[in-house]
């Protein structure tokens, strides 16, 4: 083993201790029974799950973060593949750079210009403090992730595949449906992932979009610290972070599966 692939695992190690962690410190509060996020922790107990699932406050912001979770991935998955399909022609190159550039704008634009925007956009629609406006919000940063995935997938795909099926006859539409689409299926999965997580951890746009009903959980998080920090949220965050590895590992092993398949 070489002195440079050495300090590959080392910095690689300490990158990836970096970025765990500050979830390593917080993750175990979850588990305290105390009222306070302190170490050491005096007695392991459940109670701050339990309170996450019963208190009220916490049970509408899960259900609020479900619906309109639910709600922006199933319509940033569908806007961000018809999007990618129509970006992946090569031969517009400069004018397909700039729409991808447009679409990839909510990605590097700061949220608070975007809320107060939309905010103002969505007021004179009667749009402000609904569901479908906190969906139509966090579905605007939840695109460009579902593009790029995508789009990163479908490039890759043979044009020849799509050729054949016409020449034997397929319809445009049939060829989208039977080849296009499922040959781009991981990348429009990943993508319904990301915009789902993306929907979940949205807290900035929700301030200025949302109204009292559509406390999302990660707005609650937020207001729970501001006024009272408890070690809920750490619980919270426990929720957050399990669902999310388990969303990973389904994803994986679903990509897995039909890799091997014959």
């Amino acid at each position: 083993m070489n002195v440079l692939r050495v300090a590959k695992i080392v910095f690689g190690g300490a990158t990836i201790f970096f970025l765990v962690a500050p979830l390593i410190a917080i993750l175990p509060l979850a588990f305290t029974d105390s009222v306070f996020l302190n170490y050491p922790i005096p007695r392991y107990s459940t109670r701050w799950f339990v309170e996450l699932f019963t208190a009220g406050v916490w049970q509408r912001s899960i259900v609020n973060s479900l619906v309109i979770g639910s709600g922006t991935t199933v319509l940033a998955t569908v806007l961000g593949t018809v999007g990618a399909l129509g970006l992946r022609d090569r031969q517009l190159s400069p004018v397909l750079a700039i729409i991808k550039t447009i679409f990839l704008l909510p990605m590097v634009v700061p949220a608070v210009v975007l809320g107060v925007g939309m905010q103002l956009m969505f007021a004179r629609y009667g749009l402000t403090n609904t569901y479908l406006g906190v969906i139509i919000a966090h579905t605007v940063v939840a695109v460009p992730f579902v593009v790029v995935n995508v789009l990163a997938v479908i490039q890759g795909i043979d044009r020849r595949l799509e050729q054949a099926a016409a020449s034997l006859g397929a319809a445009p539409i049939t060829v989208l449906r039977q080849v296009t689409l499922p040959l781009a299926l991981p990348g429009i999965i990943s993508g319904a992932v990301f915009a789902f997580a993306t929907s979940l951890d949205e807290v900035v746009l929700t301030l200025f979009v949302a109204g009292p009903n559509q406390r999302t959980l990660a707005r609650q998080m937020f207001s729970t610290i501001r006024e009272n920090i408890s070690p809920a949220i750490a619980a919270a965050a426990f929720v957050f972070i399990v669902g999310t590895v388990l969303i990973a590992i389904v994803l994986n092993l679903s990509r897995r599966t039909k890799a091997t398949a014959p």
